[in-house]
């Protein structure tokens, strides 16, 4: 086997990326549309489409072609392979670990490969106390597809929905270990948001009933407007506290809830 200068095993056809390379989010290009960049922490390769080329990444650096994690054990030797095939990447898991995919989708060892877009694409591998090692992963397109820098546009602000004065903060107490950014937070219950908030509001009528009747008012405005996950029929049962978790991390990232409006309740 021959292996380069930096110690990671070459790939037939393949070029290798200093670990100096700029990050792979700001985009790449390569005459062959469908050419494939995999970029860790110390370095990688690109390559070109090919029916059965492949990228090994993990821990052993000699023998892989993208080394992530080498100084990691809980990284697996060989973690996971970009494959070209039918006419596109794919990325498969041969590790112990799980890898988190697009829209925190977890690739288990052995299970069926999950296609890679066109674009930019991040990959994450858990590690020890904590640690994440990122495999960014970009595959480029016909050239005029590549975007365009737009630094002059005027910033576009995300979808802030209107809530009136109740709601926000019925929702702010019900979400406040969100905005507290307390680890794996879930909603109060429909009672301990109302007990509290009766606590700030004496005399105000707050109860669980009217509590739910707003919160799910917000809900259904939101679900209506395109916001996924909200409705019992895309979820399933049983339901449990998901519509009201996935509600509060919507209005998150949104930001139409935000950590400063915890003031709400001192001034409530």
């Amino acid at each position: 086997m021959t292996v380069d200068v930096t110690g990671d095993m070459p790939a037939p056809g393949g070029r290798p990326l200093p670990a100096s390379h700029g990050s792979l989010a700001r985009g790449a290009s390569a005459s062959l549309p469908g050419t494939v960049f995999a970029l860790a922490l110390t370095g990688g390769m690109t390559l070109g489409p090919g029916d059965g080329r492949e990228v090994l990444f993990g821990r052993n650096r000699p023998e892989v072609h993208v080394c992530l994690g080498e100084d990691d054990p809980q990284v697996s030797r060989h973690q996971g392979t970009l494959t070209h095939r039918d006419g596109r990447w794919w990325v498969s898991n041969s590790g112990r670990l799980p890898i988190r995919c697009a829209g925190a989708r977890l690739l288990f060892r052995d299970e069926e490969p999950l296609p890679l877009d066109l674009g930019y694409t991040p990959l994450f591998v858990g590690g020890s106390r904590g640690r994440e090692h990122l495999l960014e992963v970009y595959v480029t397109g016909p050239e005029g597809e590549r975007p365009k820098p737009r630094h002059g546009d005027v910033t576009r602000p995300p979808r802030i929905w209107v809530l009136t004065e109740q709601e926000k903060l019925a929702l702010v107490v019900l979400g406040r270990r969100y905005l507290l950014h307390e680890p794996r937070p879930q909603p109060l219950t429909w009672r301990q948001t109302a007990v509290e908030l009766a606590e700030l509001q004496p005399g105000a009528g707050w109860t669980d009933k009217r509590v739910e009747h707003l919160v799910n008012g917000v809900r259904t405005r939101l679900s209506r407007d395109g916001v996924p996950w909200l409705t019992r029929e895309e979820l399933g049962e049983p339901v449990g506290n998901a519509l009201n978790d996935h509600l509060i991390r919507a209005l998150l990232t949104s930001t139409t809830l935000v950590p400063l409006d915890l003031a709400l309740i001192d001034a409530a």
